[in-house]
């Protein structure tokens, strides 16, 4: 993570102290470790608000039985709501261990007493964190990642300004050789006015206000047991959403007024009917074996199977169930490529209806298929080739695609996109929120800015055959609808 130059800004403007030289009044707050606290900070965040009741119906009810996600990954919502459990698990490790690290540095232990928690295990350690209740100071926690974001770009800006102005002390010294350009000379000049040096001035007030107001000036105590307070409320939501479909989850932990909601109540005690499923959206395959539905009063009911899953034997699967089986798209490395592929396709499909970008499309078209996989390339060309041989059987070759039948290769490509592109889209969201972009590592997803993307969404489980072949449909559909679209604009060129 590249983060700007530690720097102490002391009263006097024009005083700095060099990297590790802090003075001892200040050697117990974070400094320049502020970033990876709020990195971690919002983190949590994240995985708090994805786990708030809104967003977990939201999960139950729409991303669980999103018809793409029946069809390619998976008909047992048992399952999903495992891999959505797992991956919930897998973020907040990730956080506690960031935590723990803070920890050592100021004599807090968190790696063990998190461990207890996730055991079930009662552990004395715990009770410094528990001791004002475990919730997730969502309020405070934002306003310290936002003041902590905000002095990184203010500290970036006022390393640019600092860079100037020793160019400027260079060239006064002497040591620029040769005579200095106009342009050169007018530039120096700029930066010893007295504009500059206000702006400069301004610019290390800015800093200073953001180094009191974030978390550069907080104590690695207060930081730490703050962010593990935090952690421990997080996993003890994951107990509550999750535990009734996950056995091998310890119950909430006290006090129970932390976990007392409507959506806590209902999950820790769901009623359980021997009643088939009516109807769902998207392609549910049936089952040879018999099915059971969780009710629930406020969210949709989980279709699970009777048999055991390896799977559910113990929380050390969690991590292997991370991981796509072979068979999977992403299994293959290529989900986040078919996502690509995809939505630039559903892109291509909605141009062919606009007038005069004909030669744009058709460059378009050109890079879409230079990205394909070499199985899709192959895929394509054959039932292209396939297709075009059965239609000369039928007429010549002027004849071969008129307008019906371009509309419905449209018209069936529209139909699989309707289902596939969610699905592309939200793989290249699930790798944005993941990516370790220098410019994302303070952003809080899940809020007002939309859902988080969780992984049973997205094509990384996908069924490859299955995926492949609505892929390979959708790609034959655009190219004879581009075939067509050129030969008409042809036509009218030619009249």
């Amino acid at each position: 993570m590249v983060v700007p130059k530690m720097r102490w800004v002391a009263d006097d403007d024009d005083l700095q102290l060099p990297a590790g030289r802090q003075s001892s009044s200040s050697s117990s707050s974070l400094g320049i470790l502020a970033f990876e606290a709020a990195a971690t900070m919002s983190k949590l965040l994240t995985l708090h608000r994805s786990l708030s009741e809104k967003e977990v119906a939201r999960l139950r009810s729409h991303a669980m039985r999103a018809a793409g996600v029946a069809y390619l990954n998976s008909t047992d919502q048992v399952f999903l709501l495992w891999l959505a459990c797992a991956e919930a698990v897998a973020l907040l490790d990730a956080a506690a261990a960031a935590v723990a690290r803070l920890g050592v540095r100021c004599g807090v232990d968190f790696a063990g007493p998190y461990a207890s928690l996730k055991a079930g295990a009662p552990d004395a350690r715990l009770e410094p964190f528990v001791a004002k209740g475990i919730k997730v100071e969502a309020k405070k926690m934002e306003r310290l990642v936002a003041a902590t974001a905000k002095l990184c770009s203010e500290m970036e800006a006022l390393d640019e300004l600092e860079s100037a102005e020793n160019k400027l002390a260079r060239c006064r010294r002497g040591r620029l050789s040769g005579p200095i350009p106009a342009p050169a000379a007018a530039a120096v000049n700029a930066l010893g006015s007295n504009s500059f040096q206000q702006d400069l001035r301004a610019q290390r007030a800015r800093v200073r206000r953001l180094q009191k107001e974030s978390l550069w000036s907080q104590s690695y105590e207060k930081s730490v047991s703050f962010m593990a307070r935090a952690a421990c409320a997080v996993f003890v939501r994951v107990c509550v959403v999750f535990g009734a479909f996950v056995p091998s989850l310890p119950p909430p932990l006290p006090p129970v007024d932390a976990v007392h909601s409507s959506l806590s109540k209902l999950l820790l005690h769901p009623k359980s009917a021997a009643v088939q499923p009516k109807s769902l959206s998207g392609p549910i395959q049936r089952r040879d074996m018999p099915l059971r539905i969780e009710m629930s009063s406020n969210s949709c009911p989980i279709i699970r199977s009777e048999w055991q899953q390896p799977w559910q034997t113990t929380t050390s699967g969690w991590r292997k169930l991370l991981e796509p089986p072979p068979g999977t798209v992403g299994g293959a490395g290529l989900d986040l490529q078919y996502a690509n592929v995809i939505d630039t396709a559903e892109r291509l499909l909605l141009e062919t209806k606009a007038e005069g970008r004909h030669e744009e499309a058709r460059a378009e078209r050109a890079k879409l298929y230079a990205m394909l996989p070499s199985k899709l390339r192959v895929a394509v060309r054959s039932k292209l080739r396939g297709w075009w041989r059965e239609r000369a059987r039928g007429g010549s070759a002027a004849s071969l695609l008129d307008a019906g039948l371009a509309e419905g290769w449209r018209a069936a490509a529209g139909r699989i996109l309707a289902w596939l592109a969610p699905m592309a889209r939200d793989t290249a969201r699930w790798h944005a929120e993941r990516s370790m972009d220098r410019q994302r590592r303070f952003e809080v997803g899940g809020g007002g800015g939309g859902a988080r993307a969780w992984a049973l969404q997205t094509l990384r489980w996908a069924d490859a055959e299955k995926a492949e072949a609505a892929a390979v449909e959708v790609l034959v559909a655009l190219s004879c609808v581009c075939w067509y679209e050129e030969q008409r604009w042809e036509a009218q060129l030619r009249s």
